[in-house]
Formats: structure tokens, C-alpha cells, sequence
């Protein structure tokens, strides 16, 4: 019984809470149930699945505050792990920046729940792998990957009268085909919230054409060139950057937000004109929960528009320190991108490389957002619109601020990880020297 309904979390967590006697109380009940089936070099490897459920408490009296989880839902269990917090809290010591509890709020409802992957079973899993295996097979490839679904439930409640619940589904995909022979490789990953869009036939038979057309990689010199990144190259840059939209870091100095001197460059222009980002919860694509951890509503929120920062995100205790509201954080951002397939934007281009993806990515300078990484799962040089040869893969130097200064032209945006993003061509992006690696 890992998803309960609103009406079972409501009655645990009042349950819970009539034992409370801190100041003040939060309860937190949440689970999720599921499977996965894992494969390697054309067989599967692991299956199984998975069901969860646990809630945590967090008491405070005078500004110190307890937390214990526990996973046994009887009376008895659930006032045990009310008074265990209780006794953390007084030990702990006094939390400054402690803020108050939120009182009653009233959410919308999300839409992040699907009821077809809910229901994805042993079965429907095993079908689609078997899809994915014979496309290596037929390419004479060896594939590994790994899908997995899950379906969750989170509900919190707290003795100031908030109560919010949600249901969320989730399927996930990803496959990597090598050759034989190890000279070539090829990589795909897709989620989705509605397990109907995924299809693994199509999406491995991408993996197999990199695989296949990424052997006998040539050496090219490195230096600045136009590139194509897809989506997953794209959203492997960018998840490093948001973490800049945060108003206390930016004001204090911390981040790519601040300005020298003192404040911030909100509303300055930061990236081209043609950078719009906006967070929204009820995004067909890509789904979000209405309310944050700490009991705001979350909606639909625009972070840059035409390349000025519109908005930081403010916590509610630093939105008191301010003086203004509460703002919660970058939740799954949304790039508006273009109309154009990646196709057309390999056509646009007379001398590019277009780019898989990038892997083990690290900062190298938190203020200018300066990383580095690697190329990797097919590297690809284009001339005259057309994808030339394969490359060897790089290693990049790039800043993602810089990188959105130069955007010419961008797709149309698709989910990838927990962001919706576009295909991008982009002009100047430094790859700094050869990788031996495929």
C-alpha cells in the first residue's frame, strides 16, 4: 500500500499530529512504487520491483527543531516517532533564521499524475526492452540500458492547519550501443510523465545510427567552433546555472547574479534577446507539483525574458530579511525555443560539429559558471548542411552565460532530465583539447 489516497495521508498525518506538544509541528508522509529492468551487452541483467513508504516529523519548540522518519504507520509507531523529534529538538540548538510554519493554503490541482504509467507493469516493461535489444541486435551492436516507472505520492500537514497533497508518475529511458569492436558509440535518455510517448524501438535505433556512424572518428584540431548541441547536451550545461537564480547567494556575493560592488543584475541583459525561461507547473510536457516542501504555491513563473533576468528566487526567510514575497526556486524550467527540427539546424549550418551529449561535467569557476567536461556518445563534424565524418570527442572550457550570448538559432524544445529545452546552434563554443576516449 505504498499510494495512498489524499483521504488515507490526511487521516495518518492527523494522527500523528494530535500527539504532538512542540510549539510548532510539521508531518510528511510520502511514497512511491514501481519497477525497473536493467540489460547488458543484449541481455537483460536485473528486474525487479519497488515499494516505499515512510513519514518524517519535524518539531520545534523555541526555535529548535527535531526530525525523525519512521516507516510503521500504527498508533503506536506514529507517537513514538512524535516524541523522538520532540526529544532531537531539545537538544538541538537554536536555528537564527528559523521562519513560522504557513497556515491553510488552498493548491490547485496538478497534473502530474498519468494513469496508463501508472498501471506499466513487468510486462509492458519487458516488452519495450525486448523492442530496444533487437534494434541492436539487427545493427549488430551491444546495447545496455535501463528503464524504470514510478508512480508517488507526497502529503504534508502542520499543526498551523496546511495540508497539501500530490500524485506524480514517471517513466525513464536510456541506452547506450557500442560496436563490436568498441570504436563507436551511441546514447539516448527520455522521460516522460505519460509512459504513451515513450518509444524505445525508435529511440534505440538513434543510439545504433551514432553507434554505427561514430567509428573511425578523425582528429580535428580544437579551438572555438560552431556547434549544434542537443537537448541533452543542452540540459547538461544549464543545470548548473540555475542554481545563480537564488536572490540570497546573488546578494551576497556568491554567484554569476551578483554584481560588483553590492546587489544584483536582476533585470539586466545577461543573454541574447532571443533567451526566454519560465517555470510552469502545468506544462503538458513536463508537469510540476503546485506547491513547494515548505507550503508556497508554485506557478507559473517567467525567469528571463529576451534575455533579461526577471526574477530570483527568494526563501522565506531571506523574502523577510527583504521585505518581500516568497518566491520558490527555478522548479523545472521551460526554454520557449524555436520551431526548427535538429535536422533543419544541421542544414543551416556550413561548418559545425554537432554534439551528442557532454559527460562528467565540473565547475571550474563558481562566479562566471565556467565548466568543463566531455564530449561523448557521438562527436560529428558538419560541412555544407550535412553531417561530413565523425570526430574524436572533446574536452570543453565554456560558461553557459556565455554559451546563451550566442545562440543563432534553436528547436523545438523537449523534455530533457527535469527541464524542457531546445536544440541549440551556437557560435564560438571553445573545445580546449582531443579526448581519446569514445
Amino acid at each position: 500500500m505504498a499510494i495512498l489516497t489524499k483521504e488515507q495521508a490526511q487521516a495518518i498525518l492527523k494522527k500523528a499530529l494530535s500527539y504532538s506538544k512542540a510549539e510548532e509541528c510539521e508531518v510528511s508522509l510520502q511514497g512511491s512504487e514501481g519497477g525497473n529492468i536493467r540489460y547488458a551487452r543484449n541481455a537483460v541483467s536485473t528486474a525487479g520491483d519497488i515499494s516505499t513508504m515512510s513519514l518524517g516529523v519535524s518539531s520545534t519548540f523555541a526555535k529548535k527543531t527535531g526530525t525523525a522518519t519512521i516507516n510503521e504507520f500504527d498508533d503506536a509507531s506514529l507517537e513514538k516517532v512524535i516524541r523522538r523529534s520532540e526529544e532531537l529538538a531539545q537538544l538541538a540548538p537554536a536555528n537564527p533564521e528559523y521562519v513560522s510554519l504557513e497556515g491553510p493554503k488552498t493548491f490547485q490541482e496538478a497534473k502530474t499524475y498519468n494513469a496508463t504509467t501508472a498501471a506499466v507493469n513487468p510486462d509492458i516493461r519487458a516488452d519495450a526492452v525486448l523492442k530496444s535489444l533487437n534494434v541492436a541486435k539487427e545493427a549488430k551492436l551491444e546495447a545496455a540500458g535501463f528503464l524504470e516507472n514510478t508512480t508517488g505520492f507526497r502529503a504534508i500537514m502542520n499543526s498551523k492547519g496546511l495540508f497539501a497533497y500530490n500524485t506524480n508518475t514517471d517513466v525513464s529511458f536510456s541506452v547506450t550501443t557500442r560496436n563490436q569492436a568498441g570504436t563507436g558509440s551511441g546514447y539516448v535518455e527520455q522521460s516522460y510523465n505519460d509512459v504513451s510517448k515513450l518509444d524505445t524501438l525508435a529511440l534505440t535505433k538513434i543510439a545504433a545510427g551514432k553507434a554505427n556512424g561514430s567509428a573511425g572518428a578523425r582528429a580535428i584540431e580544437p579551438g572555438k567552433y560552431t556547434v549544434i548541441l542537443e537537448p541533452l547536451a543542452v540540459s547538461g550545461m544549464l543545470s548548473y546555472m540555475f542554481n545563480g537564480f537564488d536572490a540570497r547567494s546573488a546578494e551576497e556575493g556568491r554567484n554569476f547574479m551578483s554584481k560588483k560592488g553590492g546587489g544584483t543584475r536582476l533585470n539586466e541583459q545577461l543573454f541574447g534577446e532571443n533567451i526566454n525561461i519560465y517555470s510552469d507547473p502545468f506544462n503538458p510536457d513536463l508537469p510540476g507539483n503546485t506547491w513547494s516542501g515548505d507550503g508556497l504555491p508554485l506557478e507559473r513563473t517567467q525567469w528571463v525574458e529576451k534575455g533579461v533576468v526577471k526574477n530570483l528566487a527568494y526563501s522565506r526567510y531571506w523574502a523577510g530579511q527583504k521585505g518581500v514575497k516568497p518566491l520558490p526556486g527555478t522548479n523545472r524550467p521551460i526554454f520557449t525555443g524555436g520551431t526548427a527540427s535538429l535536422e533543419d539546424l544541421i542544414k543551416s549550418t556550413e561548418k559545425g560539429i554537432l554534439v551528442t551529449r557532454f559527460w562528467y561535467i565540473r565547475m571550474v569557476d563558481p562566479q562566471t559558471v565556467l565548466l568543463t567536461g566531455l564530449t561523448r556518445d557521438g562527436t560529428f563534424y558538419i560541412e555544407n548542411g550535412k553531417i561530413a565524418f565523425p570526430v574524436k570527442n572533446f574536452r570543453f572550457n565554456e560558461s553557459p552565460i556565455i554559451m546563451l550570448n550566442n545562440v543563432e538559432a534553436m528547436g523545438k524544445p523537449q523534455r530533457s532530465e527535469n527541464m524542457m529545452v531546445p536544440p541549440m546552434k551556437i557560435r564560438d563554443f571553445t573545445f580546449s583539447s582531443l579526448s581519446d576516449a569514445v
